[in-house]
């Protein structure tokens, strides 16, 4: 008798199963468990013994699910590193990793097949063997033409499609033969071809790759790309906005695709990088495979399962989620805009950086590394500046285009001064009177969402909150309401105060859909959209509004984020930033960096072809030195200043933080619980444990939470500092009163 390990879709470790000695089972297989009284999981195979374990009762694994294994050995070691270093069960790696109906549940076995998928598959044809060479098939061809020209010519077809694939007796998808049903089935009824169905592969393009022409910069960029492989380093591509870091992707891609090796490209955000993978599935035609959270749950179940029998040579391109598909021959891993704060997953364990396993998995595969950015992460420069990467740069635009002109605009100047319309400084709608007056385009980019972050009674001072999180509601004009951005409560406007019972209700600050109303009263001739996340609900509606906007049909765009990533715009000659200073007064250590990152992405979309363009960033911290390094583009005095601070106060790059968040809907067991366990790690880090402190956001979906934060310097070993972890929590998890409260680990917080 065999016994199995199967890890399950639960924040649980594996669990042991027999199994029958008629039943086939691999490592790395999905399998069917009962779990429980009344609950049937897939588990993964994790290992296979034949020592049995000391409980008494066992129960079996009922059946395999997939002809072949659901995970390879790669993606074991991959799940099994981020288990421990994300501190999590394999359970919970699993429940990211693998898309929902490619693990299946149910209540039945009825139940449970009903919700199971097969791999993809279409119909193939082959030539009977009698026509498995070039002169049988002409002598076929030469005899029967004349009385069945039509059957000639779906063989002919048939013969070209499978010599292009290697031989003649290969097997060609049916969607490759120009050819009339009818013909098909009578040659299959006569013997001349056999027909079957088989697992899905990618069309392999025999035509040469229209790869793009590369600049002297840019080719002296790529040279030192190889030479970083050639010295298993991982490659750190700086580019400015515009410089052409795309061309030499897509060298990369080609190079390795060649190889017969797969590539993974991981990207920030899909529907942002639409211009991007429009332009992929261009050059790599049939290689190209995106996977995102925007397909059915059908399409990402079928991709998965299709590229876990793959035999190598296509290009993925994806968000986070994408680190767990299978390869077999991974070649390359690019990682672009690699400083983007979406690659890090904070809402779920494991709470993994895509980026950082992305180094991880490529080094467990012999693969190569890129990350690309126009302002890279303080960790990865620091990486670059002490030679564990190597470091890339490009500092002009490519081809014709020119960095924008940068003005700092003084809004508490121009407010004294009467310079001031609404929102706007005269000097930024000056330049936007001028564009328009060009045929030429703007951005005007705001950070905030709706019509007002908030409504605030004058007298009292009271703002309406979310009962359930605990934060202000923001008013949103289209709908009248008031809406919580965290959990979707809203209530009516109401324009007397709950509080007070005055009609002293004001609104306060200002969203992007206030910025429409008011850019469309002072431009009533120029067409104006917002693309934000109420306009953006589904990737038909994004994909309208831009392509508005690429044809020229709309002349100011509002956004917030979502505008500033990915885009490339020939018309817009003027970009806004509306409100710096809401970017630069964050609570956070990263706060300079992230305003440095975001401002710089913004005034990447300005002048990027034939003309300069200008950024005007209104502030009423003109001086402020992330505003200085903005206005001079100057990264490099940005991240020297800030990694200087870093090293003074130990945060990252020169230490490590974790992050412990405790959460329960009883505030003062939470409380308890939070002390507890603060009293247990101070015991093993002493004075490297911040807290317990509430979090920024101390109330949400009603549940209450604390943090705590340890900080592990760089000399220390991270590896005991994750068993100290664990053994707290452990601890912690026996004390009757307060195990009821949850504690989510979050390593390498953000």
């Amino acid at each position: 008798m065999l016994y199995a390990q199967v890890v399950l879709p639960l924040a649980q470790p594996p669990y042991t199963f027999s199994l029958d000695e008629g039943l086939a089972v691999r490592v790395g297989d999905a399998v069917v468990v009962q779990f429980g009284s009344s609950r049937y999981y897939t588990g993964i195979v994790w290992s296979i013994s034949d020592e049995r374990p000391t409980f008494a009762h066992l129960k079996p694994i009922l059946r395999r699910l997939y002809s072949k294994p659901l995970i390879t050995a790669t993606m074991q070691r991959l799940w099994e590193w981020m288990a421990d270093y994300y501190i999590c069960s394999l359970g919970e790696v699993m429940r990211v990793a693998l898309p929902s109906l490619a693990k299946p549940s149910a209540t039945s076995l009825e139940e449970l097949e009903e919700r199971s998928i097969a791999p993809p598959t279409e119909r193939y044809l082959r030539l009977d063997s009698s026509l498995q060479t070039e002169k049988a098939l002409a002598e076929y061809h030469a005899k029967h033409s004349r009385r069945a020209p039509r059957r000639c010519d779906t063989l002919d077809k048939i013969g070209a499609v499978a010599i292009a694939r290697g031989a003649l007796d290969s097997w060609v998808p049916r969607r490759l033969i120009d050819a009339e049903s009818e013909h098909i089935a009578a040659l299959e009824k006569q013997g001349l071809i056999s027909c079957e169905h088989r697992p899905t592969e990618p069309i392999r393009t025999t035509q040469d790759l229209l790869l793009p022409t590369l600049s002297e910069a840019q080719g002296r960029a790529l040279e030192l790309i190889h030479a970083a492989h050639n010295d298993n380093r991982v490659a750190l591509l700086h580019g400015v906005t515009g410089s052409g870091k795309t061309e030499i992707y897509i060298h990369l891609i080609a190079e390795t695709l060649a190889a017969g090796r797969d590539v993974m490209m991981l990207v920030p955000e899909i529907v942002i990088t639409s211009q991007l993978i429009e332009r992929l599935e261009r050059i790599f035609e049939g290689r190209t495979t995106t996977y995102h959270s925007r397909l059915t749950a059908l399409r990402r179940g079928e991709t998965f399962l299709r590229l876990s029998t793959s035999t190598g040579g296509e290009l993925i391109v994806g968000v986070r989620s994408t680190i767990f598909l299978p390869t077999h021959n991974l070649g390359l891993i690019i990682v672009d805009e690699e400083h983007d704060a979406n690659y890090k997953q904070s809402d779920m364990s494991p709470r993994y950086n895509a980026r950082d396993t992305a180094v991880y998995m490529a080094h467990s595969n012999n693969a190569n590394v890129v990350l690309g950015s126009a302002t890279p992460s303080l960790e990865s420069y620091m990486n670059a500046l002490t030679g564990k990467y190597a470091y890339i740069a490009l500092s002009e635009r490519w081809g014709e285009g020119v960095l924008p002109e940068i003005v700092v605009s003084d809004t508490i100047r121009a407010v004294k001064r009467g310079e001031r319309k609404a929102h706007f400084n005269l000097e930024l709608l000056r330049f936007i009177t001028r564009s328009l007056e060009c045929g030429d385009q703007a951005i005007l980019f705001q950070n905030r969402r709706g019509y007002s972050p908030y409504v605030q009674c004058r007298t009292c001072g009271f703002s309406p909150r979310c009962p359930r999180c605990n934060v202000t509601l923001t008013k949103h004009k289209a709908s009248a309401r008031m809406e919580c951005h965290y959990c979707g409560y809203s209530e009516a406007v109401t324009t007397v105060c709950p509080n007070c019972e005055t009609q002293d209700m004001s609104l306060m600050g200002f969203g992007t859909e206030k910025v429409v109303e008011e850019i469309s009263r002072l431009y009533p001739q120029a067409r104006v959209e917002r693309l934000d996340g109420d306009t953006s609900t589904s990737e038909s509606a994004f994909k309208r509004i831009v392509s508005r906007f690429e044809a020229h049909e709309t002349d100011i765009l509002v956004g917030t984020q979502i505008i500033t990533k990915g885009f490339d715009f020939k018309g817009v000659s003027t970009v806004g930033i509306l409100n710096a200073d809401n970017l630069l007064s964050l609570p956070d250590f990263r706060a300079s960096e992230r305003a440095f990152q975001l401002m710089m992405q913004v005034a990447g979309r300005a002048g990027r072809h034939n003309n300069r363009g200008r950024v005007v960033i209104q502030t009423s911290q003109p001086k402020h030195p992330i505003i200085r390094y903005v206005a001079t583009a100057d990264y490099r005095a940005m991240a020297l200043a800030e990694l200087e601070e870093r090293r003074a106060f130990g945060y990252p790059p020169y230490s490590r933080l974790v992050r412990l968040l405790l959460r329960h809907t009883e505030y003062e067991l939470l409380r308890r619980a939070a002390h507890y366990t603060a009293e247990l790690l101070r015991a093993k880090f002493s004075d490297g444990v911040m807290g317990p402190v509430a979090s920024a956001l101390e109330m949400l979906r009603g549940e209450y939470r604390a943090e705590i934060l340890i900080k592990v310097d760089r000399g220390n070993s991270m590896s005991r500092a994750r068993q100290h972890i664990r053994s707290v929590i452990a601890d912690v998890a026996k004390v009757k009163d307060i195990k009821a409260v949850r504690i989510d680990v979050d390593v390498d917080a953000q």
